[in-house]
């Protein structure tokens, strides 16, 4: 029988936390959320650990109907990063701290600067201001394209883009949750912040 999560009205990350918990003691979880970015965390946790995922959009909410695969219901889930991984943070908008007008021509240089070298990170994610930097009109988001097409990934957070009015205006990457951000970073073989 299924296990029902009702996460409609929570915070981030409790929708994804709540499913989580309610998968350890579950084959089958129904997680009914009130927002897309809830429904998109859910799944992506979901599908991360292997779980075949269904969503239906009812008028009372959005129900996310979770599976586990043979291999998933034998074996937790493996880390969302691989150990060894580079993890690079962006708490900000602009690079070091003095003049702003500086600390934006380097994070643009940065960024610039970052797909000609090795090793590239595994992840970036951008949290508080650094979410600035993943939206449209962003310096940077042409160099943060051709990052993500190399395979790095992009997690913006989710609270913040909220906080700033920005969640509807993501140019790249991914828009992603605490959980999601916690698990990355301590993953992580090596967390560089900037």
């Amino acid at each position: 029988m299924s296990k029902i999560v009702d996460a409609r009205g929570l915070a981030c990350p409790q929708p994804v936390i709540l499913t989580r918990k309610a998968l350890q003691e579950s084959d089958a979880v129904t997680t009914i959320v009130d927002n897309e970015t809830a429904m998109h965390n859910v799944s992506r946790m979901a599908t991360k650990q292997g779980c075949q995922v269904a969503v239906e959009e009812r008028e009372d909410g959005i129900y996310v109907h979770l599976t586990k695969g043979e291999e998933t219901a034998k074996e937790t889930a493996p880390p969302a990063v691989a150990a060894g991984s580079l993890v690079l943070t962006v708490p900000s908008e602009t690079m070091g701290r003095g003049d702003e007008e500086l600390g934006s021509i380097l994070m643009r240089a940065f960024f610039h600067t970052l797909g000609e070298v090795e090793p590239l990170p595994q992840t970036i994610i951008f949290f508080n201001s650094g979410v600035k930097l993943v939206v449209e009109g962003s310096p940077v988001v042409a160099d943060l394209k051709a990052l993500e097409d190399r395979g790095v990934a992009l997690l913006a957070c989710g609270t913040c883009l909220g906080h700033y009015g920005l969640k509807d205006k993501v140019a790249v990457g991914e828009v992603s949750n605490m959980y999601t951000i916690a698990e990355t970073l301590l993953g992580a073989g090596k967390v560089v912040s900037l």
